[in-house]
């Protein structure tokens, strides 16, 4: 600590050597992948400056222009004997590697090298070699399975929200159950403190607002609720998962889908507000490598939107929100307000002359 602070470090002192050394004017740089793990005491020395992953644009390039060329070289191969195709290196980042950086990226590339070199060693025929898609398969295995897809229908009680991990973002499936039982509510998929604080913060908007959702006060007290984010042996917390939990929720107790291209994110408040979240660029990557269509946001998020490449956001409605309704409006198929009486959760109900059933 003593090292990094400018009111000390003009008079270190080596503990082994003994030695006073003047680091005031060094300039210190550290990375890190997270700052999560990182103390207090020491990060409050540092000026953060964060950096977002690489789009798959930008890995590309790096690919075309430093990776594939060094990996040549380390494989004592010139351009003439190796070349990629574009979509052999698409593949290799779509289904290989799950990063905000390249360097995992690169350690592919180097195999699939590897393999080369070996085969035109055995070949008698010292052709030059093209890779293809389907030679990466045979280089590297059977591909990743992808975890961003969106569901195949809309469905009751399913949400897709957005989160950032270390890798950089990805979706988070939000699925609700209902069961009889007596008002009890449950949490699963390892959440940290602050989601299950977000979680129950979205029922009692839910509770509260039940009039106005028409939904029967009496299911709170006949349902069981129970929440999960799979993958459950991975930590999931932040408070960005607030608005596709809320959508969740309204979702199983009216019976209304949710639609299957919307994905969001955004923080709420009690009073239904929508409110500001961080990792905006890497989220929205998530979400255009899941197929989605449409990406909810908070509106304090639009002056975010400037700073994004618009590599990312073309092809991407995104929409910003102030408050849950509007969000259930662009969610749900229709809002809950429009339904004709109040839903009993499982039981027929009637809408628009169809019925809807759990």
């Amino acid at each position: 600590l003593e090292v990094l602070d400018p009111e000390q470090n003009n008079t270190f002192t080596d503990h082994y050597l003994e030695v006073e050394y003047d680091l005031s004017d060094v300039l210190f740089i550290c990375t890190a992948n997270s700052t999560q793990q990182i103390t207090a005491p020491l990060l409050d020395r540092m000026e953060v400056i964060r950096l977002s992953g690489y789009t798959e644009l930008e890995k590309m390039r790096i690919a075309e222009d430093f990776i594939i060329p060094r990996q040549r070289k380390l494989h004592g191969l010139v351009a003439e004997q190796l070349r990629f195709r574009k979509a052999a290196v698409e593949e290799v980042i779509r289904s290989y590697t799950r990063e905000a950086g390249v360097r995992n990226l690169e350690r592919e590339l180097g195999k699939i090298c590897r393999k080369v070199v070996t085969q035109l060693v055995r070949s008698e025929e010292k052709k030059n070699m093209m890779v293809t898609p389907k030679l990466v398969h045979k280089c590297l295995g059977v591909p990743h399975p992808p975890r961003d897809r969106k569901n195949e229908n809309n469905e009751v009680g399913v949400a897709m929200g957005l989160g950032v991990t270390s890798l950089g973002g990805e979706t988070m499936l939000v699925e609700i159950g209902l069961m009889p039982g007596g008002g009890k509510l449950s949490l699963t998929g390892k959440l940290g403190d602050v989601m299950q604080e977000s979680a129950k913060a979205a029922y009692s908007w839910v509770r509260s607002n039940a009039e106005s959702l028409r939904i029967d006060h009496k299911l709170f007290k006949k349902r069981d609720l129970h929440i999960h984010l799979p993958e459950g042996a991975t930590p999931k917390d932040g408070p960005s998962a607030g608005l596709p939990l809320i959508t969740a929720i309204v979702s199983a107790f009216t019976q209304i889908p949710v639609r299957n291209e919307v994905a969001m994110t955004g923080e709420i408040t009690l009073r239904g507000h929508v409110t500001e979240i961080g990792g905006l660029k890497e989220k929205l990557l998530a979400a255009r490598r899941g197929m989605f269509s449409t990406v909810v946001i908070p509106v304090e998020n639009e002056k975010d939107l400037a700073e994004i490449p618009a590599e990312i956001t073309d092809g991407l409605r995104i929409r910003a929100v102030h408050n849950v309704n509007d969000a259930l409006n662009i969610a749900l198929e229709h809002h809950p307000a429009l339904l004709e009486v109040p839903t009993t959760a499982g039981e027929k109900l009637p809408t628009d002359g169809t019925e809807t059933v759990a």
